[in-house]
């Protein structure tokens, strides 16, 4: 059976049930912003999903104290060792080694909840909140399959009662991971240009956090992005500014497996 190119995003559970997909691959553009909804989509759900093992309630109020009225401060704040002290208190788990798992989880949520309070860290498209094609399952899931040339991705999970609902939230880690790697391909985001702006540092200290952040606002878009993307250059660029710094600026899957393998 030939599998047609494709890009298929649908979750069903509880309340929440979406789904919308695109067969025409041959507009490179329409797919990086259906992509960049995806995104918006997953990464907004991930929160609820964490609830039972992080205290994301908390997590918002640490932020509302970290940011301040200052970006380059809020960044130094989130790198000093105190507010890694905060978050330990914000994570359900005694075992020292699942709990650092479920640690550097907390520290992208407070990194993403700090940064939107001075900056647009969703991509401009919106999310998918509608139900716009016939589910491929009656069974509560997230599913995710793409196939466009040598590109063939599936991220699948059908939830039941016995799902965690860390399993969930892994599962959408993943597929923000996947999305966020592949968009700038069909975008023509110049990911490796952003990146060589903040080359220079390494192993980055605190007192180097204002330095680095000075170059991701001074970051212009042009000439990393064509016009319909120079937004989503900006994010790829603090992103990289984050990441630079020893910050997440998504959540980690790869942590949330681990921890879902341990447990």
């Amino acid at each position: 059976m030939v599998v047609q190119d494709h890009i298929i995003f649908t979750a069903k559970h509880g309340e929440w049930k979406v789904g919308e997909r695109i067969i025409s691959m041959d507009d490179n553009e329409k797919i990086a912003h259906f992509l960049a909804r995806i995104s918006n989509t997953v990464v907004d759900r991930i929160p609820s999903y964490l609830t039972g093992v992080i205290n994301v309630v908390g997590i918002m109020s640490l932020a509302e104290s970290a940011a301040g009225d200052d970006l380059i401060q809020a960044v130094v704040k989130l790198k000093s060792p105190s507010t890694s002290k905060k978050l330990g208190q914000m994570v359900f788990e005694e075992d020292k080694k699942l709990r650092k798992l479920l640690i550097d989880v907390a520290k992208a949520l407070l990194v993403r909840e700090v940064l939107s309070r001075f900056e647009d860290i969703s991509y401009p498209e919106g999310t998918i909140n509608e139900l716009g094609i016939v589910l491929p399952y009656t069974a509560d899931h997230v599913n995710f399959t793409a196939k466009h040339g040598r590109w063939v991705v599936v991220k699948r999970l059908v939830i039941d009662e016995a799902t965690p609902n860390v399993d969930v939230a892994r599962l959408l880690a993943s597929i923000n991971e996947t999305v966020t790697a592949k968009l700038p391909v069909y975008a023509g985001i110049d990911v490796d240009g952003i990146a060589s702006i903040f080359a220079g540092f390494k192993k980055v200290r605190k007192s180097e956090v204002p330095l680095v952040m000075e170059r991701y606002l001074q970051f212009q878009s042009v000439p990393y992005a064509p016009k319909p993307f120079e937004r989503h250059s900006r994010i790829y660029a603090l992103q990289k500014a984050v990441e630079t710094i020893g910050l997440p600026f998504h959540v980690p899957a790869k942590s949330l497996e681990k921890y879902l393998e341990k447990k």
